[in-house]
């Protein structure tokens, strides 16, 4: 996540999605995988839906507040941390390699998830928002390697008493390579018994959020997630 992204019609999607979800009653935590800005390329861009009625009735409050950002200018990942927006836990530090020597970036890596793994501890479902997604080999030992998850990251929330929630940008690759993916993550001992579950965003900018749900709380985010594509998100969102 990118300050710069704050507020645009993937932020509208997932906030909305989690929002659903603290409404069972879930204690959210989220991990922004923040990193520096960029100016390369004009990701964020897509805020149109906040002055678009049709988005309104997904959620009507989510929608009001975000356009409020966007109209004031005030796009930090600060600006989504309220309980108008999401009654959540939120870990903002910033995952930056920009000065960091190789040799470095692991222990930088290893001390900010410790201290990521303590602000959410205690939370039931956890959100990662890293601006790719699920780690590739291409990029493990790169600067960009800031920009993705890491496996054992996940399992670490899993193994600390949370479902987890993570990011996944859609490139240029069939559905099939991110469903393999996400089985592969099901594999694992360290998540044995976890249930898995995928929606993709289908507007504009496509993406996946994928679950990996402990067994206590497979049933009632399944049951959430059906709720939500039953109404006015169903148009935005699908199973995979």
């Amino acid at each position: 996540m990118q300050d710069r992204y704050t507020g645009d019609i993937g932020d509208y999607g997932k906030l909305g999605m989690l929002r659903c979800l603290a409404a069972a009653e879930f204690r959210v935590g989220v991990n922004w995988y923040r990193t520096p800005d960029e100016d390369h390329n004009e990701d964020g861009r897509f805020t149109q839906y906040a002055h678009d009625n049709t988005y309104q009735d997904c959620d009507p409050q989510l929608w009001a507040s975000l356009a409020q950002i966007l109209d004031t200018k005030q796009r930090r990942v600060e600006s989504l941390e309220t309980p108008d927006i999401l009654d959540a836990v939120f870990y903002n530090e910033p995952l930056d390699f920009r000065k960091v020597s190789f040799l470095e970036r692991e222990g930088k890596r290893a001390d900010w998830h410790r201290r990521a793994l303590a602000a959410l501890n205690g939370c039931e479902l956890v959100f990662v928002d890293p601006d790719n997604g699920l780690m590739v080999p291409s990029a493990r030992r790169s600067k960009k390697a800031n920009k993705y998850v890491l496996p054992e990251e996940l399992f670490d929330y899993y193994q600390q008493g949370a479902s987890v929630i993570y990011y996944q940008h859609k490139a240029r690759r069939q559905d099939s390579f991110y469903t393999d993916q996400h089985n592969k993550l099901l594999q694992d001992e360290r998540i044995q018994g976890a249930k898995g579950l995928g929606l993709k965003f289908t507007r504009t900018s496509l993406r996946y959020y994928w679950f990996l749900l402990r067994p206590e709380h497979a049933e009632t985010v399944c049951r959430c997630v059906a709720s939500m594509l039953a109404g006015p998100w169903g148009n935005c969102f699908k199973l995979r």
